[in-house]
């Protein structure tokens, strides 16, 4: 593929408003496949890098992502911290259209070796790892019962004899006290234990259906927004609602005084 080619298909995935140029290096880089430089909207690709189109066109989305973020917001040039969940959230997003228009595979249903050993994580580690946290965590609710019992603080028992950081502690016996499916392992199980009651059902869903955390979070984020927009404009609307009618109570009474006149 050519710079051109590369170019029509990132606006095929997704259009910009904000014109950008892609430009092959012709060379290989150590260090990183692609940048992009938002003073002048260019997206740099190292071509030398890769093996293949495929692995061409997902540093491009990458890279391409970096521009749609300038584009919603001009200041974010400015923010040192680039790959925001925001980011990854849109990455993934628009890795999912070019799967859908198919100018993007994974590919790992070509990788048969790959394809096994990906089984085997997610069965005998991601879901094991993940039960095995929920036991954990319910055998760190009894330590912490019985430190009570025995007059023990569960903190000096945390720091000094299962020297166990607090916020890991926290993490676990929260994942155990909501135990969602292990089979998404347990960075996903703690996001899911992180949300409100209402929630999780949803987010596990959307992680067990292969939707990236950043999707997930974003997603949520989205909804709990859209949630509190409404809530505003509903309160807004009650008071509005209360002021009209006492308004024209009072114009009542006004205008019973004005025919008694």
């Amino acid at each position: 593929m050519n710079q051109d080619q590369i170019k029509e298909l990132l606006l095929k995935i997704e259009d910009s408003e904000l014109d950008f140029t892609v430009t092959f290096t012709g060379k290989e880089s150590k260090k990183v496949n692609g940048l992009y430089t938002p003073d002048n909207h260019e997206i740099l690709l190292h071509n030398k890098n890769f093996k293949s189109d495929n692995q061409l066109v997902y540093t491009a989305i990458h890279e391409y992502t970096h521009h749609l973020m300038t584009e919603r917001n001009p200041l974010a040039k400015c923010v040192t911290r680039s790959h925001t969940n925001e980011f990854w959230a849109l990455f993934h997003s628009l890795l999912s259209k070019a799967e859908e228009q198919g100018v993007y595979v994974l590919g790992l249903e070509n990788a048969p070796e790959l394809e096994a050993l990906t089984e085997e994580i997610r069965k005998n580690y991601l879901e094991v790892n993940g039960r095995l946290m929920i036991e954990f965590g319910e055998k760190l609710n009894k330590a912490y019962s019985l430190c009570q019992e025995a007059g023990i603080r569960y903190e000096d028992y945390l720091d000094r004899v299962l020297q166990l950081p607090r916020n890991t502690d926290k993490s676990v016996r929260k994942v155990a006290a909501v135990a969602p499916n292990p089979a998404m392992g347990f960075d996903n199980m703690k996001l899911v234990a992180s949300l409100p009651q209402g929630k999780r059902a949803e987010a596990e869903e959307e992680l067990l259906s292969g939707k990236s955390a950043e999707t997930v979070r974003s997603f949520m984020k989205k909804k709990a927004e859209e949630v509190d927009k409404k809530s505003v404009l509903e309160k807004e609307k009650h008071r509005i609602e209360k002021t009209i009618a006492q308004l024209n109570q009072r114009l009542s009474l006004i205008e019973e005084d004005l025919a008694s006149l």
